[in-house]
């Protein structure tokens, strides 16, 4: 039964989820399956924890109990990715290569796979992939790692900060098509295949399952390190999780690893831009198919321009995300600012346009007298316990100083 609530800028439908549903299919997801994923990720000489901030002020001012802040823009920020898609990246290409050359995946290490020996045998892969700005980033310095050759393709419209960014990181191309990110995706799918080269992909479709499914995996590593950062600071249980979808990757990957792993499941909420939200109209057909939504031309949040919901992970998100919000553009610009310029006592975060989203909506919520239908559906009180994702820092910072600072 899916039920819809609005406000200016907001749409929200309200999922009456099973919790009795079988969590099986979502095994390739939980922590016992994905362990040699964390052990890949730690043998990564560059590897290290992003920081995982609470927001005491704001909780404070808002009136919930405690806001906590996963803070990707310091993710391999060394080499200038600053976003989360690194480590789906890093991982997925490098199980690539272990499929290609015998290796045993679950036993690859960052050191093997850089050996003189893999290295010369890996020289000519070429990977090629479609991207809004941060997973072909991930990519291109992922095959530039391992001593390979990458070709990335972006939609009409896309930043030029953004394609210099990807060119930076060791792309041999980066080319800015005249087509939206869903026919890019097509277009790069049949380059591929015409040039036999490796498409990594960070949606799946019908024929096209297992590399997006590594992909996701590579993000569970980032669920693991907020559960064990939450510990150490000896803090309550969550109540809420946001998690913004574009082709729903991030979203679902969070969710499996979380749906058998906590004792009591938080309430799951997708977060999706207004003008391409394909998830929330999934949801809201109300029969348990994704459809698809044409990409929009002019959302800010470029990183959320999917009009797909990659059918990998359509299922996870189905059946556990309790929440699906659609909201405007405003919204992220509000988080934008809201992390730059932070209620008193809290750090200061760099937040990108598909990463503020959440903070958003949850100050928008929680301040305006015009949103209190949808605070009391999402159950927002004294005793909440938010989990944001800031997934990106100032990937476009041209347009991060007008939003910020007015420039």
């Amino acid at each position: 039964m899916i039920k819809e609530y609005k406000t200016p800028g907001i749409s929200l439908l309200k999922n009456d989820i099973d919790n009795k549903i079988s969590l099986e299919p979502y095994s390739w997801l939980w922590p016992e399956d994905v362990e040699y994923v964390y052990d890949f990720h730690k043998s990564l000489p560059f590897y290290s924890p992003t920081p995982l901030v609470s927001l005491k002020g704001l909780a404070r001012r808002l009136g919930v109990k405690a806001i906590y802040v996963k803070d990707e823009s310091k993710r391999f920020e060394e080499f200038g990715l600053n976003a989360f898609k690194g480590m789906g990246g890093i991982f997925a290409v490098g199980q690539v290569i272990c499929r290609k050359l015998g290796i045993d995946p679950q036993k690859a290490s960052y050191e093997l796979l850089t050996s003189p020996e893999i290295r010369e045998k890996t020289k000519d892969m070429v990977f090629i992939t479609t991207t809004d700005g941060n997973h072909g980033r991930g990519v291109a310095w992922a095959a530039h790692m391992y001593g390979c050759r990458s070709y990335v393709y972006m939609p009409k419209g896309s930043a030029k900060s953004r394609v210099e960014a990807i060119k930076r990181v060791g792309a041999e191309e980066c080319t800015v098509t005249d087509m939206n990110y869903d026919d890019t995706v097509k277009f790069t799918r049949d380059l591929a295949e015409k040039n036999g080269w490796n498409l990594v992909q960070d949606t799946a479709w019908e024929g096209y399952e297992e590399i997006p499914r590594l992909i996701v995996q590579g993000y569970t590593t980032i669920g693991r390190e907020v559960l064990s950062q939450i510990k150490e600071m000896g803090g309550e249980p969550l109540s809420h999780v946001f998690l913004q979808a574009g082709v729903g990757s991030f979203a679902g990957g969070i969710m499996g690893y979380y749906s058998k792993l906590l004792e009591k499941r938080p309430e799951f909420v997708v977060v999706e831009p207004s003008k391409v939200a394909c998830f929330y109209e999934s949801a809201k057909a109300g029969d348990g198919e994704p459809h698809g939504v044409e990409s929009a031309e002019n959302t800010m949040m470029a990183g959320l321009n999917c009009g797909q919901p990659s059918i990998g992970v359509w299922p996870v998100i189905r059946d556990l995300a309790r929440y699906y919000i659609a909201c405007d553009d405003e919204l992220t610009e509000r988080g934008m600012r809201l992390y730059a310029n932070p209620v008193h006592g809290d750090p200061a975060i760099v937040s990108g346009e598909s990463a503020a989203v959440g903070l958003g909506l949850v100050d928008r919520i929680m301040s305006d007298e015009n949103a209190g239908e949808i605070r009391k559906v999402l159950g927002f009180d004294k005793n909440s316990v938010i989990l944001l994702f800031s997934t990106e820092g100032a990937t476009d910072p041209e347009n991060y100083k007008r939003v910020v600072y007015g420039k």
